[in-house]
């Protein structure tokens, strides 16, 4: 069932359009008739001001096109891409391929294939737009420039080597003349980076290591400099800009070997931390470790979402995140200094919070060879898929997960190799949990069917919030109350980040579920 305005020339008028580019002014203001960023806009907040879709009239949200992923060659890969909209097109990825279809009607304007020598195929979370350009990572380790019109390729360029198991598959922030870039691996034996590429060219703006060096900041939380240079961090998940202050805000990986800690006892920075940096040096201001010393695959990765809010009746730039270990944290985006700390699902592995209000490991629940009882699991209390902030409910919403492993280590070597060590998995339980920002405080929760539930999460000035559950339904809930209000099966679990925009007078809301993208739209008679 397919409702489509379509014709041939309406698809070439669409296409004639894409020579507008993108207004770089879209960046910075709420997403309206465009999502022109991973995020929507720099905040990270994933909230569209549109309300043509609401709390009142929701359940008439009718499906208005499909369409379906046609590599050619079989590859089955779901859309974790957030899709972009500009001028009308929407632009999304798997791994070595990038689709520009017309965002009113699914219809397919381009496809460009990526001939790839080798990496991981995990996955590919989209693309960045800059004027009339597009980047993407590939996953054997290239950034690549297309024409937006033709989907013809402008530049390549090598920025990492699959060869020592790197792989790209973050989607390009573009910050003014930056275009930010982390890379992915396989939790071996390698350091994480994150790097700014010129627009033009492709070529390197600035370098920031995860791990210091000898000598640096952060190298006394190492016991050597061969640890360090091993240490992990990768960063996986695009990054959140604040422009007054020119500052970008991410989260970095676990550090390696991820099960076994005995090798590289410390703290271990910048590994598990969420970090502050200049966006035109990429010199590091501040950060926060919600982790240290992991020991359970707990990626602080998550997406760090900029907030201008009050904390006790005062102004304050804040920055949260709700983050692998089951942790919500709200930190003054000037400082880095903690404001809030609070659980967002219940867990066990922490003895309590330091000064600094961070979680301090209990020995007890590191990996053990009889096992250790850990609650969340290694996938984690959240994972990748994006979180949202509504300004208009002051809530931020996680899709969550409540779980029990038991964790195993395996090499009691004093240098540990791979990740010397395991987890068997147990219980556990979905939710999606709506957390006041001021206190960390659970203002409601939505227990889901089943467990699973990972999709990303938008929230709307229709007092609405979507999101994924385990039974593969794309939901609408109330956003002040979480009572459901519309769902749709799509037959495979939300793989993406659903996305909302306006085009000629009618508001549709997009989100993709394994290798098919979904348009939904209050049609009209």
């Amino acid at each position: 069932m397919t409702f489509m305005r379509t014709s041939f020339t309406f698809a070439l008028l669409a296409a004639a359009t894409l020579g507008q580019g993108l207004d770089p002014a879209k960046l910075t203001q709420p997403p309206t008739d465009s999502w022109p960023t991973y995020n929507g806009d720099y905040s990270g907040r994933r909230f569209s001001p549109l309300s043509k879709v609401n709390a009142s009239n929701v359940d008439s949200l009718s499906l208005a096109w499909v369409y379906r992923i046609n590599t050619g060659g079989g590859f089955g890969g779901a859309i974790k891409a957030t899709p972009l909209v500009v001028d009308g097109i929407m632009y999304f990825t798997i791994p070595d391929h990038v689709w520009a279809i017309d965002a009113r009607t699914g219809r397919e304007i381009w496809h460009h294939t990526w001939e790839s020598k080798g990496g991981m195929h995990i996955g590919n979370r989209g693309v960045g737009i800059s004027g009339n350009w597009l980047y993407f990572e590939t996953p054997d380790c290239h950034l690549v420039s297309l024409n937006l019109t033709t989907g013809k390729e402008r530049w390549r360029q090598q920025i990492c080597d699959p060869d020592l198991m790197y792989y790209g598959s973050m989607a390009p922030v573009i910050i003014k003349n930056h275009v930010v870039i982390g890379v992915s691996g396989d939790d071996l034996d390698i350091p994480g980076y994150l790097e700014s590429r010129d627009p033009e060219t492709g070529d390197l703006q600035w370098h920031w290591n995860t791990s210091p060096k000898p000598g640096e900041p952060g190298s006394e939380t190492w016991p050597n400099a061969e640890a360090m240079s091993h240490g992990g961090g990768m960063t996986w998940l695009s990054s959140t800009y604040d422009p007054e202050m020119k500052t970008i805000f991410f989260g970095t990986g676990n550090p390696q070997p991820v099960i076994a800690g005995k090798g590289r006892l410390g703290d271990n920075l910048y590994t598990e931390s969420i970090v502050a940096l200049d966006v035109d040096t990429g010199k590091l201001k501040w950060h926060f470790q919600p982790s240290p010393h992991d020991t359970h695959d707990w990626d602080a990765i998550q997406t760090t979402v900029l907030i201008d809010g009050t904390i006790n009746g005062q102004p304050r730039k804040l920055v949260a995140q709700a983050s692998r270990n089951g942790y919500f944290f709200v930190l003054d985006r000037t400082n880095g200094k903690n404001i809030v700390t609070s659980e967002f699902v219940k867990t066990n592995w922490a003895k309590g919070l330091d000064a600094k209000g961070q979680p301090v490991p209990n020995p007890a629940k590191e990996p053990q060879l009889d096992g250790a009882l850990v609650s969340p699991n290694q996938g984690g209390a959240a994972n990748w898929p994006p979180p949202s902030f509504s300004p208009a409910t002051g809530l931020f919403y996680i899709n969550a997960t409540r779980a029990f492993s038991i964790y195993y280590i395996f090499d009691t070597d004093e240098k540990p190799e791979g990740w010397g060590g395991n987890d068997r998995g147990g219980w556990s339980e979905s939710m999606l949990q709506a957390i006041d920002y001021k206190t960390g405080k659970i203002r409601w929760s939505h227990k889901w069917e089943g467990a699973g539930g990972r999709g990303g999460v938008l929230s709307t000035a229709g007092n609405l919030v979507f999101a994924g559950d385990p039974a593969n339904n794309f939901v609408a809930l109330n956003a002040s109350t979480g009572e459901p209000l519309w769902h749709a099966n799509l037959g495979n679990g939300i793989s993406n980040g659903p996305i909302s925009y306006e085009l000629d007078g009618t508001q549709y809301l997009v989100v993709g579920a394994g290798d098919t993208m979904y348009g939904f739209a209050m049609l009209r008679k």
